[in-house]
């Protein structure tokens, strides 16, 4: 039924726990599954302990990056790139470096996703990250007035990376942290980029977010700020997960599932993408909105 499952950071809360036996618990339990399918995972901050070891001796992941815990990978028609949030938020000698490596890393990655035949293979580009971009919970990730992860810390020399998922046409980012779901219009640098007025996922002019950090856990559920940004679309704040279906080449359907309603689809969306490109080249058709 399903080809990949991707884990967006936060495993088992925590695994370092009882000496490990909460992480080892975790594993177990997902045996079934992860032993027949690939359990795609990122890093998130509740695996920091002991320098993310119980994360790094527990998952390998494609490519040589291990240590910096970032990579890619193809499955289909996607291109997926996991990337190391954490990195913008360690307080340690070397923090800038793992940054800027990690941004370094990431335009190559890019790069080579966008030569004619590669995109053509792998028309949609999916990026997943632990910390989001853009969210409208009571969290200090969401109220502050930047994003690190967006916009990096100038002060300290670190950049952000949102820049490059416009340049290279990332079609759709998923992030977790926050204990909620919420869906994103295409957004760019706080401007809401819609394909139309009536069809906002139709081609549109910027990368799609979805926040999905609702699986479950002992903290339970983070709430919401009153009044949200225009560019969130839809906000849920109960226990469940998001299934993902690409259906060709031009049509990818997401559809978020309540555990907390026994199965019932409480939100969905079908992004639709005649091309695949750089968004510098889509020309400009009224439907941006300044935030």
């Amino acid at each position: 039924m399903y080809d990949a499952i991707l884990h967006v950071g936060d495993f088992a809360y925590d695994m370092n726990d009882k000496d490990g036996e909460v992480g080892d618990a975790f594993m177990s339990l997902i045996q079934p599954i992860a032993a027949y399918l690939p359990y795609m995972t990122c890093v998130g901050n509740h695996e920091i302990a002991y320098n993310f070891s119980h994360y790094i001796n527990r998952f390998t992941m494609p490519g040589s990056h291990d240590k910096d815990m970032f990579y890619s990978f193809n499955i289909g028609p996607a291109h997926i790139i996991s990337i190391n949030t954490e990195v913008w938020y360690l307080d340690e000698e070397g923090s800038k470096d793992k940054v800027i490596r990690q941004r370094e890393w990431l335009h190559r990655d890019l790069e080579a996703a966008n030569t004619a035949g590669q995109r053509q293979k792998q028309p949609w580009i999916i990026l997943m990250g632990h910390r989001p971009m853009y969210c409208s919970n009571v969290a200090k990730d969401c109220i502050m007035d930047e994003s690190f992860v967006r916009q990096g810390i100038p002060k300290q020399g670190m950049p952000g990376i949102e820049d490059l998922l416009y340049k290279y046409g990332v079609d759709l980012t998923i992030w977790a942290h926050e204990h909620s779901y919420e869906r994103l219009w295409p957004v760019y640098d706080k401007m809401v980029m819609n394909g139309s007025e009536s069809q906002p996922y139709t081609n549109p002019q910027a990368p799609v977010h979805i926040i999905t950090g609702s699986a479950g856990c002992k903290e339970r559920l983070t709430p919401f700020v009153p009044n949200p940004k225009p560019w969130s679309a839809f906000r849920l704040d109960d226990y469940g997960y998001i299934r993902m279906t690409i259906v060709n080449s031009t049509h990818l359907y997401l559809e978020q599932v309540s555990d907390d309603q026994d199965g019932l689809v409480v939100d969905s969306m079908n992004l639709i993408k005649n091309s695949h490109d750089s968004y510098f080249t889509r020309s400009y058709n009224g439907n941006r909105r300044n935030l």
